[in-house]
């Protein structure tokens, strides 16, 4: 069965409804592109269930291809009830492997190390961040709901990571300085449309677009999903083809900030050396040798001649054009320009 709401992700986030299984193809696809960090690496899952996680059925199967010296998995156990509730621990837990010990390339339960955690399994708990600090490349799909204190830890204890999240988080305070600072970036295998998870039984489904499998399992599709990376990859420093020449009449000028409208990235004009607007899904294409990051219309705007115009307020800051002699409100822009 299957309906259709944008809302799922706003309504997991407000009720801390986000323990979201990544499906295997959609992580074999985007890891595809990282092999070389990985050689002689420690890996951390630390928001996964390892018994359900995907995120360690990819690294454990691949550990030894992969190079990796270590694979460590946590599962958080919320006091209250068990939100893995397809399984019947009471504790929350944390699995270590190092590799295959009799040959068969498969790892199997007495190759892995199971050990309680004594608190409930929190990232941000103290045992949780010891093994933190151990690792040397974080993997996994955080709470959207932490999103912003998942990135500043992984920042404060300077890891690489590979993580999963909403597009919409590149405009987080928290996040986009980082972005603009090339400390972090898209990841290459999901740059449109949505994507399914996986998610416990008791998850309330509501209007979201959703299916439940011949066994009862019960998933959801996410749109907006991003990979959020700081480990480099080749296709980020392809140029990107400018092809469109500049005009004012297609490109015009904001009426609060000195800029000019580029309502498609795949527009961006060739000829065009002063700053523009684009929008937040640029970075899906953001080459930093080819382009600078000046800010975003949060910051950017002077909206005061638009509350002059208007004779009130309008929302938060962004950019503003005219059209038709009508004042048209854009949506967050990303403003770059070329460099020389």
């Amino acid at each position: 069965m299957a309906k259709n709401d944008n809302s799922s992700l706003g309504r997991a986030k407000k009720q801390k409804k986000d323990e979201f299984y990544t499906r295997l193809e959609d992580i074999e696809r985007e890891l595809a592109h990282y092999k070389e960090h990985f050689r002689g690496k420690t890996v951390l899952c630390n928001c996964d269930d390892p018994r359900v996680s995907n995120f360690f059925h990819y690294f454990s199967y691949q550990f030894e291809r992969l190079g990796l010296k270590r694979l460590i998995t946590t599962c958080y156990k919320n006091q209250e009830r068990d939100l893995f509730s397809q399984n019947a621990s009471e504790r929350a837990i944390w699995l270590e492997y190092t590799g295959d010990k009799n040959g068969n390339r498969i790892p199997d339960p007495a190759e892995i190390g199971i050990r309680y955690l004594k608190g409930d399994g929190d990232f941000r708990s103290e045992e949780c961040i010891e093994l933190l600090k151990q690792a040397d490349i974080v993997v996994t799909n955080p709470p959207f709901s932490l999103f912003r204190e998942y990135v500043a830890q992984l920042v404060k204890y300077d890891k690489k990571f590979l993580i999963i999240g909403n597009v919409n988080a590149v405009k987080y305070k928290e996040i986009f300085p980082l972005i603009q600072a090339n400390k972090l970036w898209m990841g290459v295998s999901i740059h449109s449309g949505d994507r399914e998870f996986g998610v416990p039984d008791d998850y309330p489904l509501y209007a979201a677009s959703y299916r439940v499998d011949e066994n009862g399992k019960k998933y959801i599709r996410v749109k907006g999903v991003r990979w959020f990376t700081n480990l480099d990859y080749l296709s980020r420093h392809d140029e990107m083809i400018l092809w469109k020449e500049y005009t004012p009449e297609e490109y015009p000028t904001y009426l609060n900030y000195d800029a000019i409208e580029v309502s498609k990235t795949s527009e961006i004009p060739k000829d065009y050396d002063g700053k523009m607007g684009v929008p937040i899904t640029f970075l899906d294409k953001y080459n930093p040798d080819q382009f600078e990051i000046v800010g975003m219309s949060l910051e950017l705007a002077d909206m005061k001649p638009i509350r002059e115009r208007l004779g009130r307020n309008d929302g938060g800051p962004t950019f503003y054009i005219e059209r038709g002699g009508k004042l048209l409100r854009l949506y967050d822009r990303i403003v770059i320009r070329r460099r020389k």
